[in-house]
């Protein structure tokens, strides 16, 4: 769709092509939404201080995460039933990001199996940078298996997400009544005999499964067994405090995502953005810093690097591109904030990612 040329086109358009309840779930955020409109809007605030008079005539965008190299600092965020969007779905998903030589995180809670996505790219000209994301089962089994299934299938790093002991409030699912459709299933967990999750008239997969097999008594305690399962570098995701990134970092955490997922847990919590700059200072360099929540343009990307991240975490506009062109409009999406990424660097007087810095923005 040449004619889509925004990301805020793009959500027009898969709005389009949604049925009201799986668009609702995509885009809504718990209570209010203040944190989800918080988001975007704590992007707009920040201001930047472009260089004047530097050559940057040739643009370098190449990174590298955890060790792995990206042509592009993004990795596509774990979201769970992609399939409502595109029969296609994480497997779409994950050639498009291939593609791209961006990353991509699949989550515990994807309509294909973490398999099947591993497989995805394959041919690709480019290597395929692909993480893992999970919750610590009430079934320890249940976890160990799935990272052992990660690894096998050669994911190169688990990202366990801590911000959600138990789901928050999202209204509009509960007006829609929203259900799986019956021909989707939670992939990676459908071969596991000894999870049984009954869904009710009402409520989503979703939340079926944090009510009966999430442990909201985990604690910094159990990073350590986890990180027993599989030579994996950890990542957690959630992170909105100096202090609980510091307990993480000395807990062995490789990479921190700042994320209040989307909007979707505590509303009230802090803009992910405005949370940064204290998180990177206290990790002082010991750990990756990553970040997602409000990112439309690549400008914001720009931003985002500037106040410390290593790279950011796309989440909605990648299901806006799969429901409106499958893999297809998922490319375009990175497309095109890659492009806008390379002309904020250009007008700000960044030639490489190296160039920019805390001094960039106020």
């Amino acid at each position: 769709m040449e004619s889509l040329i925004n990301l805020f086109e793009y959500e027009e358009f898969a709005k389009q092509n949604l049925s009201r309840m799986a668009y609702d779930y995509y885009s809504s955020g718990a209570w209010d939404e203040v944190t989800l409109r918080d988001n975007r809007a704590a992007f707009e605030r920040i201001k930047l201080r472009p260089r004047m008079l530097v050559d940057v005539s040739k643009r370098d965008l190449s990174t590298s995460v955890l060790g792995q190299a990206l042509q592009f600092p993004l990795l596509v965020a774990p979201m769970a039933f992609q399939c409502l969007a595109h029969p296609e779905g994480e497997v779409a998903t994950a050639k498009a990001a291939a593609s791209a030589s961006v990353g991509m995180i699949l989550s515990t809670m994807s309509t294909k199996s973490l398999e099947e996505v591993a497989l995805a790219p394959g041919n690709s000209n480019f290597t395929s940078t692909q993480w893992f994301q999970l919750y610590i089962h009430k079934d320890r089994g249940l976890t160990r298996a799935l990272v052992e299934r990660a690894y096998s299938a050669g994911y190169k790093a688990l990202c366990l997400t801590v911000d959600a002991p138990v789901l928050g409030r999202r209204e509009k699912d509960k007006h829609n009544e929203f259900v799986l459709p019956p021909d989707l299933q939670l992939a990676n967990l459908a071969n596991m005999s000894q999870l049984k999750i009954t869904q009710e008239k009402g409520e989503s997969g979703l939340f079926a499964y944090f009510a009966q097999q999430l442990d909201a008594a985990v604690t910094w305690d159990d990073l350590q067994w986890l990180q027993s399962l599989s030579p994996l570098p950890l990542v957690v995701k959630g992170i909105l405090r100096g202090d609980d990134a510091i307990r993480a970092v000395e807990c062995g955490v490789k990479g921190i995502v700042v994320s209040n997922h989307g909007g979707r847990q505590l509303d009230g919590a802090i803009a992910s953005v405005n949370a940064l700059p204290e998180i990177v200072t206290a990790v002082d360099g010991r750990a990756e810093i990553f970040i997602d929540g409000g990112i439309r343009r690549g400008v914001d990307i720009l931003k985002a690097l500037a106040l410390g991240a290593t790279a950011v975490l796309i989440g909605r506009p990648i299901l806006w591109g799969l429901a409106v062109d499958g893999q297809a409009g998922v490319s375009r999406v990175i497309e095109i904030l890659c492009s806008e990424l390379d002309l904020a660097m250009a007008l700000s007087g960044c030639a490489k990612l190296e160039d920019i810095d805390i001094s960039l923005v106020i």
